[in-house]
């Protein structure tokens, strides 16, 4: 019987000492019966943290958010919001703490995050808890955006709490999540500092974002303005990324959007299937706000709400200021780039193609996926095996033959490259009837669906045997797709 070895965890307290106005300190509930229902051993290792001593008692505890290290100074942070258009001064982490910041083997400053770990000052009525199937949601599909190489909070553990959670008039298993990211500074968080009128916390918050995530802004002429751009750029590489994978992340409200261009919070989020523009899958976004094809233009709204906290750093001068923030975001055409350069590597194009004949090709190609309603992902694998000369798989998803038909002629035309398609263009996506069959299966108790699926999403680009299904669009008799946050 091997032994569980003892562990020294050192966790730093950088955000509760540097911004102790935007964090109240405070504890995790104690759960009645703790238990490790999922570890993500591989993102354990990168952290320095031994999978055997955190399957220990002790580590559950710890991952439970009861057994905090010396030094360490859980905080429930704070942060405002634009919650579905719509501006909340004082959201803040309700269910949520952040026990502390941890160096990980490569240096870099990771934060170790609980979500569902009880009732803070922030919880605004509600329970502060969570349950096992949003948890378990977060875990899968943050670690295959991970393995999609898009950047992403991540999922170190699931942890059942014992505790039954009422939720729409129904008892459900209550769980605890463990976040691991760069950190959780949030353009909801600039709201939060701007709205208390302290310049000088603004200051310190924009400092502390610059030390963590943009330190080459420190040089700049303006720091802060270069801050600006810095995550103008990052969030318009994440959103293009978004998009050229079919993600939709489905509550894009200022909270939710990184400082350091991590996708987070994975709450209503789903992966289209059939292409469509108007694709959404949140249960609340009634208007479609938050559809697939929005994502860009909310992004850059949220990122002008992000400038209009920062003015007061830019210039005393308010239309100096706002000329800054105008010149600034000009960085946000890096979507379009990156966009377009996904597109020519997902259809196995050179970058040296001529983009007036690339640009029209792939508008017709979206028209084509919009009009027969193909699936997005499976798509692109099928027309690598027509770069390889078998052109009849991919010609079967269309209603207008004649017309896909005269669309590949061109783009054969152009010598696409079957290899190198096949390096971007994901076989396995967390498909949404199999994450559905997954969470179910695990509130009840039953992890085998989970692993089979991480077992594929995690590696999502490599053909295997027995695999068949994942690769598969949803089932005719599954319906239209609805997601809900789980709070």
């Amino acid at each position: 019987m091997s032994v569980a070895p003892d562990m020294t965890i050192s966790l730093q307290d950088r955000f509760a000492r540097e911004l102790p106005e935007m964090a109240v300190r405070w504890q995790a509930e104690v759960p009645p019966e703790a238990r490790l229902l999922v570890l993500n051993e591989p993102l354990a290792a990168d952290l320095g943290l031994d999978a055997g001593w955190l399957r220990s008692p002790e580590g559950v505890q710890f991952l439970a958010g009861n057994l905090v290290p010396s030094g360490a100074a859980p905080v429930a942070q704070a942060y405002s919001g634009h919650q579905f258009g719509g501006f909340v001064p004082r959201l803040g982490d309700g269910r949520a703490l952040l026990l502390g910041e941890l160096v990980d083997t490569r240096g870099r400053v990771r934060d170790i995050h609980l979500k569902g770990s009880g009732r803070t000052p922030f919880a605004r009525g509600g329970d502060g808890l969570a349950v096992v199937g949003p948890m378990m949601r977060e875990y899968i599909i943050s670690e295959a955006m991970h393995a999609l190489g898009v950047p992403t909070t991540r999922s170190l553990a699931v942890v059942g709490t014992g505790r039954p959670v009422e939720r729409e008039a129904r008892q459900l298993p209550g769980a605890v999540l463990v976040r691991v990211a760069s950190s959780h500074l949030r353009v909801g968080s600039f709201q939060y500092a701007a709205a208390t009128g302290d310049v000088g916390l603004l200051q310190r918050l924009a400092d502390h974002a610059i030390a963590r995530h943009h330190p080459s802004a420190a040089e700049a002429a303006n720091p802060y303005v270069a801050l600006f751009k810095g995550v103008v750029d990052v969030q318009a590489s994440l959103v293009a990324q978004w998009m050229l994978i079919g993600f939709v992340h489905g509550v894009m409200n200022t909270d939710n959007m990184t400082i350091s261009g991590e996708t987070i919070d994975y709450g209503p989020c789903a992966f289209m299937e059939a292409y469509s523009p108007d694709t959404v899958f949140s249960s609340i976004d009634f208007w479609g706000r938050y559809a697939y094809g929005n994502q860009p233009t909310i992004a850059a709204w949220n990122l002008s709400r992000f400038a209009e906290t920062l003015l007061p750093l830019f210039s005393d001068d308010v239309d100096q200021a706002v000329a800054l923030a105008q010149e600034a975001f000009g960085e946000f055409r890096q979507y379009q780039g990156t966009w377009s350069s996904g597109m020519r590597a997902k259809l196995g194009l050179r970058t040296d193609a001529d983009a007036g004949v690339v640009g029209p090709l792939i508008e017709e190609l979206l028209a084509l996926l919009a009009q027969s309603h193909v699936d997005y992902t499976s798509f692109f694998r099928q027309l690598s095996r027509a770069a390889r000369g078998e052109t009849e798989p991919v010609r079967g998803l269309f209603i207008d033959l004649a017309g896909f038909d005269a669309w590949l002629s061109r783009w054969r035309a152009l010598g696409p490259d079957a290899e190198s398609m096949d390096r971007v263009n994901p076989i396995y996506i967390p498909r949404n009837h199999l994450v559905e069959e997954a969470l179910t299966a695990a509130t009840a108790g039953e992890l085998e669906p989970l692993g089979r699926l991480l077992e594929a999403v995690t590696d999502p680009y490599t053909a295997r045997p027995g695999l068949d299904r994942y690769a598969s669009p949803a089932p005719e008799d599954f319906g239209n797709y609805r997601t809900f946050c789980g709070t």
